[in-house]
């Protein structure tokens, strides 16, 4: 009696070990089972494993129980601790980045400004500039918050998403970790502005609308460009995803302009002068897709920006090719770095629906006749601010039917629209963005990560 209720339940511990496979690997189960077999041959080294109908049935309750236990723990991929944290983070991620750095987040990357000669700047040893950076701690923790939010979400939206999934699913599981890791609060914290998931000749400024049916291909170069923000401290950054290596080259172009943009970028430094650098780097570069070459262009009409409080564009803009203008970046500011390199024209244009929108940041009293017009700027204004949103966000908040007033604030010049930007149809465009802080002493990358 004794054996036989070992054999029971040496079966029983190969039906679980078998259903915990199925759920984590279907196609690693035989390999799996073989082993299994081998491990039992202190039991009975001749006997032949096979599930019956009882054995079935526990594999349907114990299968039952797997998945309960993955839903509840909010990921279907593996946790995993970031540099520096506390605890643990699931995926997708679900644990707000202040329970993993309950004593402050972690720096950017550091690099020295340098003088005329290539030798560190004075200011490093400034003791007044560094009494004006402990002054401004609390705000650096904050961005640095919003950067480390950044580079847990994109960790997981890189490795999870896949050809064949809805690019409405894919935006909103980012924007949803988004807010789960900010604790989001209205305009306190939480999504700076809608998802960017523009796909191959389309550069920037596309997100799903409700409804919208978009599948993403093995084929595509999806930049993916979405910001974080606590008390309107906003961090833009963004990547280029692909599935297949035919655009490594074309990503690297990218890459390596847009760090030469963060490299050239400090205090009194022209934004023509980091222009012309990042124009040298990237048109280097010539890239074979799929046998064809082509020389890597930079999008001339699109830039680079300085960040304000509730202003994701607030005035200056770093061009990333030469001939832009002679002003200087200044101390204090913040910089979104970016670049995109395109197999077009190098020129984008707008066209298609429009999805971005954004309440202009000096507009004062408008009057509005029309009464769901003025209903509506009320909820943008309540919502958002000043920061910018998409249909989605309206639909979300329980908005509808609420074109025809959109379209009015629009006329009345109260909102911007933000159409997408293409380049020409069957071209790629890639896309790396970086939020850069100039503080006195120091550069600071605050979103800088171990992936870019």
């Amino acid at each position: 009696g004794g054996k036989k209720e070992e054999e029971e339940e040496d079966k029983e511990d190969e039906v679980k070990e078998k259903i915990e496979n199925l759920n984590l690997n279907d196609n690693h189960l035989e390999k799996k089972e073989d082993g299994d077999d081998d491990d039992n041959d202190n039991d009975n080294e001749e006997e032949e494993v096979k599930i019956n109908a009882s054995d079935a049935a526990a594999a349907g309750k114990k299968k039952k129980k797997k998945k309960k236990k993955k839903s509840s723990s909010g990921g279907n991929g593996v946790k995993y601790t970031p540099a520096g944290a506390a605890k643990e983070q699931t995926a997708p991620p679900t644990v707000p980045v202040i329970e993993l750095f309950p004593n402050g987040f972690p720096e950017g990357e550091i690099q020295e400004y340098q003088d005329n000669n290539g030798k560190t700047s004075w200011r490093l040893d400034s003791e007044e500039k560094r009494e004006l950076e402990r002054l401004e701690l609390d705000m650096y923790d904050n961005a640095r918050q919003c950067a480390e939010v950044h580079r847990e979400v994109r960790k997981y939206i890189q490795e999870w998403v896949k050809p064949g999934m809805k690019m409405i699913d894919v935006c909103e599981t980012l924007e949803n970790s988004v807010r789960k890791l900010l604790n989001a609060k209205g305009l306190e914290c939480g999504v700076a502005f809608p998802t960017g998931c523009s796909q191959n000749h389309i550069a920037a400024h596309w997100t799903p609308n409700g409804g919208d049916e978009t599948i993403i291909d093995v084929n595509d170069v999806i930049k993916f460009d979405f910001g974080t923000q606590i008390n309107g401290r906003i961090i833009d950054c963004a990547f280029t995803k692909t599935f297949v290596p035919d655009y490594d080259e074309l990503l690297l172009a990218v890459k390596e302009a847009t760090d030469e943009g963060i490299k050239q970028s400090g205090i009194d430094v022209r934004l023509c002068d980091i222009g012309e650098a990042i124009q040298e780097v990237m048109e280097s570069h010539s890239v074979d897709i799929r046998g064809k070459q082509f020389e890597v262009k930079c999008c001339r009409n699109l830039n680079g920006h300085s960040i304000a409080p509730y202003q994701i564009h607030a005035g200056k803009s770093v061009p990333i090719v030469k001939g832009g203008e002679a002003t200087k970046m200044e101390e204090g500011e913040f910089y979104a770095i970016e670049t995109f390199g395109s197999t077009g024209e190098g020129y984008v244009r707008e066209a298609g629906e429009c999805s971005h929108y954004m309440k202009n940041f000096d507009v004062g009293h408008v009057p509005l006749r029309l009464p769901t017009a003025k209903k509506l700027l009320n909820t943008i204004q309540r919502e958002f601010g000043t920061l910018a949103f998409c249909r989605r966000y309206l639909d979300r908040i329980g908005e509808t039917r609420y074109l025809g007033a959109l379209k009015n604030l629009v006329s009345n010049g109260i909102i911007a629209e933000y159409p997408p930007l293409v380049d020409k149809t069957g071209s790629y465009v890639a896309q790396y963005e970086h939020t850069i802080l100039l503080r006195p002493t120091r550069k600071e990358v605050l979103t800088r990560g171990d992936d870019y």
